[in-house]
């Protein structure tokens, strides 16, 4: 989900935008956002409409974020943390509850996807939701039906985790996520585990699964399967939802002949949040407020999901959104799939240093 931003389009980075001048001096909002994660008339637009001066910076990590938050005094009045991160985040005081009063846009979330969301920010007290999607199975059709024939299991975990299925894919590329906060409670979940367990022996349970997998896995990277599944070079990869679909429109646009699928595993995946909150140093919170309000719009938020290649949380708005993404239950969920789904929890520091371990263990291959 994080470099697939990065990759996009337009960017707005380092921007300030203006409203009328009689009011830019009065009112300011300072935003720190991922870049390339915005439909630049957005801003612009609510610039423009308000009279609140718009900053608007970027940020490529949630790391990076979060040493700017942990300083005390970010400088920023709206942030936009992963889910997990605004749970660490949230338990570390660094930000202020939302005034819902303030927003009476909110009544357009949907129950469904709050409701997986409070498991890192318990009572949605803190974060709106903005972007979501889910980690999942993206596949060359043709080259997978060369290696396992007509009844290849895409829409199953077992097409990676089986020995067997891996190993007749190995000729043709098998890409994975560089990522044991994502691999890993994939794996919990498919032995029938709690994804966000923290007992040490499950970790060594999905360290074997991975291991009998591990010689057949081409290489583990967040960014590199893109282009490469693109471009034909490998016909398997675990990565995020957005990603497939946006690079399966660049090999489209190719006309190098190259098809991109993916599917959501039937037995479930974790889905991931971003989400807008309010840092507890924010200087304009009205402004935040006003901010956010507008981007509940389902006006508003429906051109930044067709901009993105990324469903939103905002029920209202799925109407107005293009069909390839809402239309696609590979990339937005149904309501019998989401029951599926599961939010990825940091773990204790303890436990973080066993996922971390096990890890580079599966990855040096020892």
């Amino acid at each position: 989900m994080v470099t697939i931003k990065r990759i996009l389009g337009a960017t707005v980075c380092g921007l300030t935008l203006l409203g009328s001048a009689a009011h830019a001096k009065e009112q300011e909002l300072r935003v720190y956002n991922w870049a390339d994660y915005i439909l630049p008339s957005v801003p612009k637009d609510f610039a423009q409409k308000t009279g609140i001066k718009v900053t608007w910076d970027t940020f490529d990590t949630n790391e990076a974020l979060e040493a700017k938050l942990l300083t005390g005094n970010s400088g920023y009045d709206l942030v936009v943390p992963s889910n997990q991160f605004i749970e660490t985040q949230i338990k570390a005081g660094v930000f202020q509850k939302l005034d819902k009063s303030k927003l009476p846009n909110w009544s357009h979330q949907d129950p469904a996807l709050l409701a997986l969301l409070d498991k890192n920010d318990p009572g949605n007290q803190y974060g709106v939701p903005y972007m979501y999607g889910t980690v999942l199975i993206g596949f060359n059709p043709a080259k997978v039906k060369a290696a396992l024939g007509d009844n290849a299991p895409v829409d199953s975990w077992d097409l990676v985790f089986k020995p067997e299925n891996m190993e007749k894919l190995k000729s043709c590329g098998v890409a994975m996520l560089d990522s044991p906060s994502e691999i890993l409670p994939i794996a919990l979940h498919y032995l029938g585990l709690d994804p966000n367990s923290q007992k040490p022996e499950d970790y060594e349970k999905a360290k074997e699964l991975l291991m009998k997998v591990r010689p057949y896995v081409t290489y583990f990277n967040s960014a590199k399967y893109m282009t490469d599944i693109a471009n034909g070079d490998i016909c398997v990869a675990i990565g995020y939802s957005g990603s497939f679909y946006q690079f399966g429109n660049r090999a489209k646009e190719a006309g190098n002949g190259v098809v991109v699928d993916w599917r959501l595993p039937k037995s479930g995946a974790p889905i991931w949040f971003d989400t807008f909150a309010i840092p507890k140093s924010a200087k304009n919170v009205e402004e935040a407020h006003a901010f956010l309000n507008n981007l509940l719009d389902p006006k508003v938020i429906a051109p930044i999901s067709d901009f993105l290649g990324y469903p939103n949380a905002n029920k209202d708005s799925i109407p107005l959104i293009n069909k390839e993404i809402t239309g696609n239950p590979n990339l937005t969920p149904t309501p019998e799939a989401l029951k599926t789904l599961y939010v990825v929890q940091p773990l204790p520091q303890k436990m973080e240093r066993v996922r971390t371990r096990v890890w580079t263990s599966i990855k040096s291959d020892k």
